[in-house]
């Protein structure tokens, strides 16, 4: 096996273990590995494509959190969000909302460390979720990031770990699908190479998304709060790392 397939599958199996752990992250896991090989026209799709197997194969061990009164605004919000997000993939380069999400994350993430776990806000209520929820449609079509700002808001107000998991996996799996849907309709997105990276990664993350998912269930509360404030904090540093030189040359 050569080295460009070995990074391929590493980065899937290690990207179907963080997300079968937490839910989400799936591409910010791959992107962290595939970007040593994987042209990023490339990896976007793939990264895409495999949070939503990695989303389906976990679904049947992690969806008794599912509320779908909590969910609807997400997933309307997310759904207008993607249409933009696809546009300024083709228009833009999407190194500079990369660097800005990576910023907030690194801000952001310490403070909720501090912050007593009990803590929550409790404002917003349908609308705050449905603009988070556009948010991580817009970075869903950049680049397959939609989880990271839902989930962040999710842990800010406090839900339970199997509500957040059921209500973001059940957004992601619709943002995932969306995305791919408009990535097929750009017409430049999707070909034989991507197809046949699809038919690569799809078994290297099924079991490790499984074993990821297993381990959740034992997770408490305060355990699970902070893996998902620490994975969206090393998310953070993955996605300055990757886009400082691209913004500042």
């Amino acid at each position: 096996m050569d080295q460009y397939l070995l990074i391929v599958i590493g980065g899937a199996v290690l990207a179907g273990f963080v997300q079968g752990l937490s839910g989400f992250a799936f591409s910010l896991a791959a992107l962290s590995v595939w970007t040593w090989a994987v042209d990023p026209q490339l990896a976007a799709p793939m990264a895409v494509f495999g949070s939503l197997v990695g989303q389906l194969v976990a679904m049947p061990l992690t969806w008794k959190g599912t509320d779908l009164k909590r969910l609807a605004p997400f997933v309307v919000g997310g759904l207008l969000g993607v249409p933009l997000g696809i546009f300024l993939l083709g228009v833009l380069d999407p190194a500079g909302f990369k660097l800005g999400l990576g910023f907030f994350l690194l801000l952001y993430c310490p403070a909720m460390f501090l912050a007593p776990s009990t803590w929550a806000v409790r404002w917003g209520g349908a609308w705050a979720n449905g603009a988070a929820g556009w948010m991580g449609g817009v970075f869903g079509g950049i680049g397959g990031f939609a989880g990271a700002i839902p989930q962040l808001w999710c842990t800010v107000r406090g839900w339970d770990k199997d509500t957040q998991r059921g209500v973001m996996q059940v957004f992601n799996i619709c943002m995932h699908v969306a995305t791919l849907t408009g990535y097929l309709i750009a017409g430049d997105r999707i070909n034989g190479e991507t197809l046949w990276m699809f038919a690569i990664i799809t078994p290297a993350l099924v079991m490790p998304v499984l074993l990821g998912a297993l381990v959740f269930r034992r997770l408490d509360q305060k355990a699970f709060r902070r893996i998902v404030l620490g994975l969206l904090f090393v998310s953070g540093l993955v996605l300055t790392w990757s886009s400082v030189g691209a913004v500042f040359g």
